[in-house]
């Protein structure tokens, strides 16, 4: 009588397996081997090149009345014109997961779509679950025109008076 297990199917099978196991066991090594690599390896792609496509001309002072928020897509940033005149422009990516902030003008507040994190015109936090304030870009004021460096972003904990750039009185 024929022990069970031990047919002439049973060798094969167990041979696929042992295949099928060591396919699996070099793709989750392959697999490691890549994010260790992406993590150690120096990210050149995420900054911007400090180029004439990264300052965007937002326009001039007068064009931004006081109290106003306007959206820029191409840079993907809000420039907040503040009650006393200065200016900040605040990164459209919530700090909790990166969704897309929209400004709501009936409520004046940023509001996530996503979780509900709540912000003010200074981009300050007024609902979590948002860790900090709204990420920043460097405003320039020259000659009167708002230019806005997108290449780089300024993270904070909250709002603070310097970080408003406020125009140059002639």
């Amino acid at each position: 009588m024929e022990e069970p297990g031990n047919n002439k199917t049973a060798a094969p099978r167990r041979r696929f397996l042992s295949f099928l196991w060591a396919g699996l066991g070099l793709a989750a090594l392959a697999e490691l081997f890549w994010m260790v690599t992406s993590f150690l390896r120096p990210n050149h792609g995420t900054r911007k090149n400090e180029n004439a496509e990264s300052v965007i001309h937002a326009g001039t002072v007068e064009t931004f009345a006081p109290g106003t928020v306007t959206a820029f897509p191409r840079g993907r940033f809000y420039l907040a014109r503040l009650a006393d005149g200065g200016f900040l422009a605040l990164s459209r990516r919530c700090p909790h997961l990166g969704c897309t902030l929209p400004w709501v003008e009936e409520e004046k507040k940023f509001v996530c779509p996503c979780h509900a994190s709540a912000f003010d015109i200074h981009g300050d936090v007024l609902r979590s679950p948002a860790p900090h304030a709204m990420d920043l870009h460097p405003v320039v004021i020259e000659n009167n025109v708002v230019r806005v460096d997108t290449a780089r972003v300024i993270k904070r904990d909250r709002f603070k008076k310097d970080q408003v750039v406020y125009p140059k009185k002639a």
